[in-house]
């Protein structure tokens, strides 16, 4: 199994201990997880993260793959890739960028390699995502990587302003295939 990914932008490796600070200075950021039910993050919180990343990924049943997301040698944000059903092999995406590094094509490039490692490594057969309505970014991301739109989800998520409703996109490996 490969512990890095990469593209012609951007490098995708496991994470390790010391990530926590390049973490902090995203996950800290309202902006950052103003549609997530999460943040904005503690030191503690951005340390307990990533302790949690790096003990799921010496599960001997690994079903968590977080990548720290490195660009022009600064870690910049996480790309995740979670098994959500062995039997029926079901993934989901999802990606968080540094405010800095927004609108220049990271978080399509992360999606691609997390699709193409969901489809080529772990064998999947459908990876979806989803996102807050709200957030046009993610949207147009998910579209660009080609995701379909299957629909809307709604009040699935607690966040800080009440109940949110979650757009949900998804891929098949034959879909994939094509791209």
């Amino acid at each position: 199994m490969n512990d890095s990914l990469s593209s012609k932008r951007v490098f995708l490796r496991e994470m390790m201990e010391h990530d926590w600070i390049d973490v902090h200075k995203y996950a800290s950021q309202d902006i950052v997880c103003q549609y997530q039910p999460w943040g904005p993050n503690t030191e503690e919180d951005s340390k307990g993260f990533v302790n949690q990343v790096i003990e799921d990924a010496n599960q001997e049943l690994r079903t968590r793959f977080v990548f720290a997301i490195v660009y022009n040698a600064y870690m910049i944000g996480a790309g995740e890739l979670n098994i959500r059903d062995l039997t029926n092999k079901v993934g989901e995406i999802a990606y968080i960028v540094n405010p800095s590094y927004w609108g220049i094509g990271i978080a399509t490039d992360v999606a691609m390699l997390l699709i193409d490692f969901g489809f080529e490594e772990l064998k999947l057969h459908r990876i979806y995502a989803t996102c807050d309505p709200r957030n046009i970014g993610s949207s147009k991301v998910l579209e660009k990587v080609g995701m379909t739109k299957e629909g809307r989800i709604r009040e699935d998520l607690l966040i800080k302003d009440g109940w949110r409703d979650s757009l949900l996109y998804s891929l098949l490996e034959h879909e994939w295939k094509k791209i």
